[in-house]
């Protein structure tokens, strides 16, 4: 008979609800006829059960679980600021070297990084911890855009839903494509979503600087993003050498002009897509590129999903 894999999943103070039963409904023995994996809820000695928010679980074991574990999950963190004590880094480290796959959902990245597992390799985490991480961590290849990354034996995934995306990739990785689509399918998900993290992420466009005069400038453009715009009619509008007006242009905004203009014409045709009262082709007119096809291929590299991608994604359309 075959032997199933064994997954310790780990409890800890103040856990977040969503973040537990994410892994707990994706690998128990509820989500398939047969169970596809042995699924324990492991807790230091000094947690018998925690609660959050009225949510209250019970831990099947200690640490001892995950020496015996083929997959360690941490489901989240509850506290950047708190490093894991020393016995569960050291079950951490544990379980890495003997082979185990360790996974770090969302912030679960933040105890993986204090266990010193990720250090010059790639990881995923939150967006919203992005600065966060990499301050405290140098030495992680940090990609803020992943849903989840695997190096080495160890996974790592973005935010919140993310960690379902990196949970059905993990059953994919062990039991195949068709399990993992029966689970998404009694979840009512998709078995694997496009696109990464960028699409999610808020960029606010900064709308003035400290330069009254480009910020005039940038009030003109932001209203006429559909026409083209060159350095030297710019800078003769502004009674200014075009090495003057180069300067000044970086020196106010932190960009040159022609990635100032691309960066407010994406966040143009984010909203008019949202909108969804115009074509793709149009969209392209209103927002000054030359071509549907440099529109595609600059939002594209900017959001690691195609335009209409991103109107489905926010629309339903």
């Amino acid at each position: 008979m075959k032997t199933i894999p064994r997954i310790a999943l780990l409890l800890y103070p103040e856990i977040t609800p969503f973040h537990f039963s994410v892994p707990y409904t994706v690998f128990s023995p509820i989500s398939t006829e047969q169970p596809l994996f042995e699924l324990k809820v492991a807790a230091e000695a000094h947690i018998a059960d925690t609660a959050n928010h009225g949510f209250q679980v019970a831990s099947d074991g200690g640490l001892e679980l995950i020496t015996s574990a083929d997959i360690v999950i941490v489901p989240g963190w509850h506290d950047l600021n708190a490093r894991p004590s020393t016995e569960l880094l050291h079950a951490l480290q544990q379980a890495h070297q003997r082979g185990a796959l360790v996974v770090g959902l969302c912030y679960g990245a933040y105890a993986l990084a204090y266990a010193g597992l990720l250090d010059n390799r790639r990881a995923a985490t939150h967006w919203l911890a992005e600065q966060d991480f990499r301050e405290r961590f140098p030495h992680v290849r940090l990609d803020t855009n992943a849903l989840y990354i695997e190096d080495s034996g160890l996974i790592t995934s973005a935010g919140t839903a993310a960690g379902l995306d990196c949970c059905l990739y993990i059953v994919r990785k062990f039991c195949g494509v068709q399990a993992a689509n029966r689970i998404a399918r009694v979840m009512v998900v998709p078995p694997h979503r496009e696109g990464g993290q960028a699409q999610y992420i808020e960029q606010p466009v900064a709308h003035s600087t400290k330069d009254i005069t480009i910020n005039k400038l940038l009030d003109y453009l932001r209203q006429h993003l559909e026409q083209p715009h060159r350095i030297d009619e710019l800078a003769e509008r502004l009674s200014m050498s075009r090495r003057t007006f180069t300067r000044h242009f970086q020196k106010a905004t932190g960009k040159s002009l022609i990635n100032w203009l691309n960066d407010e014409r994406i966040q143009r045709s984010c909203e008019l897509l949202e909108a969804g009262s115009h074509s793709i082709e149009r969209i392209a007119e209103l927002c000054g590129f030359n071509n549907t096809v440099s529109f595609r291929q600059h939002f594209q590299r900017r959001h690691q999903v195609s335009p209409s991608v991103w109107r489905r994604t926010f629309t339903g359309h």
